[in-house]
């Protein structure tokens, strides 16, 4: 086998588990196609251990850095591709990536996170990019002086209603239920800005606009009343979906996608994958257990790959 260890993915769970792997003298190889996961787009990550604040871009930079120091000449790292298929090959397992290249190893470390779930309603669409936005660190500054509707009501949501309320005129936000599930300092924080204002219990239900956004419409889950908002901008913060693709066909995957492990060791359905972080049936998607629960996988690898040569 060319390698003993795949680790697939580039957020703090797989960068964790390549710098154990490294420590350990594991000879692997790391696909990715970026560093940082889905928390690059965060302008402040405040419960980042040991850090009180740091951007998502500063995060990617310092694990990137991190991984890099200790890889030496054990941890191949490969960046700018994307996992295709992972499949079993007699005593391993066969990684192709999306530049036609084939890698084989004897284990598997599945750490490859999760993306954004898009919006699903009229409009949504055909307005993707001329002022439905997925991404408030990206594109905020673009609606400055303009009003703007974020929808969804957990800590993304709440994020990205903050820092939009630094450059639009006014800031929606629209959650599904009577309660938002933000974390409550958040909630506090920007609850008292006056360019704010939430709404419960709605759903969106269609994007209006000619050649760019111009009006969300929604509809009242406890009433049923229709309302519509005039706005510039729809930041859309609605959850995510796991990158399983790979391993559809191969590994047991819950309805969603998620990848089914054993909480006790982050063993797959698969002898020799080992999965790990928000690509997982574990119910917390948060950094900080992404990284526990990949070096969990990396320690329960090390000592099976032992048991194995």
């Amino acid at each position: 086998m060319a390698y003993e260890l795949i680790i697939i993915g580039g957020g703090p769970g797989a960068v964790a588990a390549g710098v154990y792997a490294a420590r350990k003298r594991i000879r692997s190889l790391l696909v990715t196609d970026t560093f940082g996961g889905q928390s690059t787009v965060s302008a402040h990550i405040q419960n980042w251990i040991g850090i009180p604040t740091i951007s998502g871009l500063d995060m990617a930079e310092t694990i990137e850095k991190h991984l890099r120091q200790y890889a030496g000449d054990v941890l191949e790292i490969k960046i700018g591709v994307l996992v295709t298929k992972v499949e079993k090959k007699d005593a391993g397992f066969v990684v192709t990536t999306d530049d036609g290249q084939m890698h084989e190893a004897k284990a598997i470390i599945v750490a490859s996170g999760s993306h954004r779930r898009r919006l699903q309603i009229p409009g949504a669409a055909e307005f993707d990019g001329k002022g439905v936005v997925y991404c408030a660190t990206c594109d905020a500054p673009l609606f400055n002086g303009k009003e703007v509707a974020v929808i969804g009501g957990g800590n993304a949501g709440l994020e990205s209603a903050e820092q939009l309320l630094e450059h639009a005129t006014k800031v929606y936000i629209l959650n599904r239920s009577e309660e938002f599930r933000g974390d409550p300092v958040t909630r506090e924080r920007i609850f008292k800005n006056p360019k704010l204002v939430a709404f419960t219990n709605v759903e969106p239900v269609e994007v209006k606009g000619e050649k760019f956004v111009s009006a969300l419409a929604y509809k009242n889950n406890k009433t049923g009343e229709a309302g519509e908002i005039p706005v510039q901008g729809i930041f859309v913060e609605i959850g995510s979906l796991p990158n399983s693709d790979m391993v559809k066909g191969l590994v047991q995957l819950t309805p969603a996608g998620d990848i089914v492990i054993d909480h006790k060791n982050a063993r797959t359905s698969v002898e020799g994958i080992w999965a790990a972080g928000d690509v997982t049936d574990q119910p917390y998607k948060q950094n900080n257990i992404s990284m526990g629960d990949a070096v969990k996988a990396l320690e329960d690898c090390y000592l099976w790959l032992q048991k194995n040569k």
